[in-house]
This record gives C-alpha cells, structure tokens and sequence, in this order.
C-alpha cells in the first residue's frame, strides 16, 4: 500500500512540474526555421506597405534592431556564407522594407547564448543545437540588444514577442 501511494505521489509531482513548465511558456510550440538558413523567411500575409507593425505568430531568426519603451523593432536574417570564414549573418539589403514591430511581453522568455551580464560573461550555449540555454531578465534583453542586434529566434504570438533565443555564432 505504501508503494502505491509513494507511486502515486512521484507521478502527481511529475504530472504538475510538467504542467507548471508547460504554463510557464503560455504560447503554442511553433515550427522553428533552420538556424542557419540561406534566405529570408517570408511572411507573405504581411502588408509592408501599411507601416511597421507585428509579424504574424510564430517564430523568426532575425535580429532586434531598435528598442524603445518595451516595443522592438525587428527584421529578418540569413546565413551569407564567406570565402574566409564559415560565414555571418546578415539583414535585408539596404532600402528593403522587411522590418517589424512589435511589444515585448513582460513575461517574455530570454535565452541567452552568452550569459545574464550586458556585456555577455562566456558561454551559455545548447552545445547540441546552437542556441542559447541561460534565462536572463527582459530587462537584460532590452540592454543588450538595444546596443547590437544578436542573431536570435524570435517567437512573437498575439502580436507580442514571447521569446528570444540567441543563435551563437564564434
């Protein structure tokens, strides 16, 4: 009998941290692009012409390229490989309109590739996948990618951006 109910206990721990990690994201589990893809991702419900608002739901590797009272502008990057070295990222060519904006939750989700200080304080990297694996401050987010756009995949769901995960490149 103490079997059962030590059992019992265990999996309602299991079945309640698995809820709690679940909520603690609260947006669907998009389809991530490449890491490292060659082309723009498209968005092609997105009116350019309208001014710069959100992208649609899901997520973008791109970059944060402005940051002002909690809403970030955004655009998308690609993988341009290089003759010298493996290769960077880069953003659209100057005077393509392919830029978005939208809030930052306040809950948002920050991965980072390289540590919770500013200036970054060593690797905190997915040595598997690439991608960042400490969870910062929104605040820390908004301090470090105010200054430089970091190649990241950004989730935005209801207009707002949810999460930011850092692609680490050497």
């Amino acid at each position: 009998m103490r079997g059962l109910l030590a059992a019992g206990a265990a999996a309602a721990v299991m079945l309640t941290s698995g809820v709690a990690a679940e909520a603690a994201t609260a947006f669907p589990k998009y389809k991530a692009p490449k890491i490292f893809g060659t082309s723009f991702q498209a968005d092609p419900e997105h009116d350019f012409t309208k001014g710069i608002h959100p992208r649609h739901d899901g997520i973008l590797r791109g970059w944060l390229t402005y940051v002002k009272g909690g809403v970030a502008e955004y655009e998308p990057i690609r993988w341009k490989k290089d003759t010298h070295t493996e290769g960077y990222f880069e953003g659209p060519p100057e005077g393509t309109t392919m830029a978005y904006a939208s809030p930052i939750a306040k809950d948002v989700v920050f991965l980072s590739a390289y540590g919770c200080k500013v200036t970054g304080q060593g690797l905190t990297v997915d040595r598997k996948t690439g991608l960042g694996a400490k969870r910062c401050s929104r605040a820390t987010l908004i301090k470090r990618h105010a200054k430089a756009g970091h190649p990241s995949l950004i989730t935005v769901h209801k207009g707002k951006i949810v999460q930011v995960q850092e692609i680490y490149t050497p």
